[in-house]
């Protein structure tokens, strides 16, 4: 072996090897030659249709060694999987480190190093403890030959290339101040991925709130058309921004359905929902201006539009768009939204499912505003949510946390203490589109009609199908004779009835997906999904200062049981009414302020395509 600065030594074997009797069914040729794989050894590198494969030139016997006695087993990386490289480059001529040659157990404790030409693979492996979590890989192999090197290189870099879901051309919105105000630094720490990937980015930093809403309500749909989808660098609120810019001037939608007596002029319009005179109506009761105007109001047309862009833009944009994908790279204070899609709150992870094309569909909430103030008149005024809108202790925590920006993330915590001391709740009504069916009513009539005490004595809990890759009810085909759910499609079914819930609450919300967070490990509702065009209406009723702490301890517990109290309601349903009886909190729609005295939402299922795959197992 020679010494660092030697001239190269060619190892033996070291002629590549093209297998051209050996092809794929996707044409894909397979190739072998022998490298030195940096800080392993030399190796026989094999590359098919499948990925990367190499092993050690001498065995030590089944990758097992004595080293002084000791024996030794290897753990080094054998091979990686096509799908799990996102980069090939070919790097100059320099040192590959050899820490492990068969032949010479001293050179195990001494290292040593040659100079020649290198390709390296860049790629990811999976955290042991945190399945979900990508951890950058990187595989240098070293040949003396650069014409060897620049095969390899060619050849994985022709087969990346038809991987057609991966994006070429992104537009990213970074939030220098989300979270702690690392959005700068986030973005800074993941560019070298994209850059390696060979996605090209067109990067704006927003220097005020609003601004990434009205550059994407205002691009134009040619332009649009020419990335393949948007990024997102901050938190939900962020995102929110971004989304609601996106689809405010593009998607034209019915009104939320409403029963009958909710609002003359919605019902009137053409496009709620009308129920049959003869249809009951259940009702439970119980003894016991935005601040941040991000977005411009969209006047709802009287009739039915599909989904399309308006006639005064490029028709050239459909919404919804299977192509077109959002990303999101946390740096914001909660980051819910990317813990849901992805299974974990990190960076290079959400990177990673950016590059390698990563799909996953997302329901989208539309809530209309129809009055701000119980005297303010009719003016329909649309928001769209991806995660959560809540009401009573939802928005006054976001709103007392405006006070105190400077803490940082921090002072949610300190606003959810004040709030939670005062114990305010708001007289309200509650409205909601029954959803018949056993997995949606056991839980509902169990919270409706069980006690306290039997909560209190570790109940039991139905089983709960939680949303991962792959996930069988995100991925089931809406049956719409049946539920009439399709989050794309009018809710019609004459099988629904609406269900009116009305008193004093603590808290009103409305959950798109299960919003697992930090500090709610399952989130708030542990079997919500992405995508089964759902929402989630959580209703807190007025109870104990005790017994509402006991909830939220819950909450924040794995594998807890914030929803099987007497105090509180849960229903699944794709759309439900709220009017506000007396003094009024404000609504909290994915970290935003939203000030609404009467509201209609309902759920489009699907409406979106994220680039994430979901929770790993």
């Amino acid at each position: 072996m020679e010494r660092e600065g030697n001239d190269c030594v060619m190892p033996h074997n070291s002629n590549m090897t093209l297998l051209n009797d050996d092809v794929d069914d996707d044409q894909t040729t397979n190739l072998r030659s022998t490298f030195w794989l940096d800080r392993v050894g030399e190796v026989i590198l094999t590359f098919n249709s499948n990925g990367l494969s190499w092993k050690l030139v001498e065995s030590l016997g089944n990758d097992d060694s004595n080293c002084l006695g000791i024996k030794c087993v290897s753990k080094v990386a054998t091979e990686i999987k096509l799908s799990d490289v996102y980069a090939v480059e070919l790097t100059d001529q320099g040192l590959v480190h050899i820490s492990n040659i068969p032949h010479a157990t001293e050179h195990l404790l001494l290292g040593h190093e040659k100079k020649m030409y290198r390709f390296t693979v860049h790629g990811f492996t999976r955290s042991r403890s945190q399945p979900s979590q990508m951890i950058l890989a990187e595989y240098t192999f070293g040949h003396g030959n650069l014409q060897t090197c620049q095969m390899w290189v060619n050849q994985l870099s022709a087969s990346l290339n038809l991987e057609v879901e991966r994006p070429k051309n992104l537009l990213v919105f970074v939030h220098p101040r989300s979270g702690k105000g690392t959005g700068c630094r986030t973005w800074e720490a993941v560019a070298p991925i994209f850059s390696r990937a060979k996605v090209e980015t067109k990067v704006i930093v927003t220097e005020r709130a609003g601004q990434a809403f009205e550059v994407m309500s205002s691009i134009k749909n040619k332009e649009l058309n020419s990335y393949d989808g948007v990024v997102a660098v901050g938190g939900d609120g962020f995102f929110n921004e971004i989304l609601n810019g996106f689809l405010s001037p593009r998607l034209k939608a019915p009104n939320p359905p409403t029963p009958p007596d909710f609002l003359h002029l919605v019902k009137d319009n053409g496009d709620s929902l009308v129920l049959d005179e003869k249809e009951t109506v259940e009702e439970t009761s119980n003894d016991s201006e935005d601040q941040f105007p991000l977005i411009s109001n969209l006047e709802q047309s009287g009739s039915r539009i599909s989904y399309s862009c308006s006639e005064d833009m490029d028709p050239e944009f459909p919404v919804p768009n299977e192509r077109f994908r959002f990303g999101i790279i946390p740096s914001g204070s909660t980051d819910a939204i990317v813990i849901c899609t992805t299974g974990v709150r990190d960076p290079i992870t959400s990177a990673l499912q950016i590059v390698l094309g990563k799909r996953v569909k997302l329901d989208i909430a539309q809530v209309v505003r129809w009055k701000t103030t119980p005297t303010s008149e009719v003016d329909p005024y649309v928001r769209y949510a991806a995660s959560f809108s809540g009401y009573g202790f939802y928005g006054d925590v976001i709103t007392e946390s405006e006070k105190y920006r400077w803490m940082g993330p921090k002072r949610y915590d300190y606003a959810g203490t004040m709030v939670f001391l005062r114990h305010r709740s708001y007289e309200a009504e509650i409205s909601y589109l029954d959803v018949e069916s056993d997995e949606t009513n056991f839980t509902s009539k169990r919270n409706r009609h069980g006690s306290l005490l039997r909560a209190l004595r570790a109940p039991h809990k139905p089983e709960r199908y939680i949303c991962r890759v792959n996930c069988k009810v995100c991925n089931e085909k809406p049956d719409l004779t049946t539920t009439g759910v399709s989050g794309l499609t009018p809710h019609l079914c004459s099988e629904k009835r609406w269900v009116r819930s009305k008193g004093r609450f603590l808290s009103v919300g409305a959950a798109v997906i299960s919003c697992r967070n930090e500090k709610a490990p399952d989130g708030l509702v542990a079997d919500a999904h992405l995508s089964d065009g759902l929402l989630h209406l959580i209703l807190i009723r007025d109870c104990p200062h005790a017994s509402y702490l006991w909830h939220l301890t819950q909450l924040s517990r794995r594998g807890g049981s914030p929803l099987n109290f007497k105090f509180v309601e849960h229903h699944k349903t794709p759309a439900f009414t709220f009017t506000s009886s007396g003094t009024e909190s404000v609504w909290n729609l994915d970290g935003e302020i939203f000030q609404a005295h009467q509201l209609s939402a309902q759920v489009f299922r699907g409406l979106v395509c994220m680039f994430a795959s979901g929770p790993e197992v």
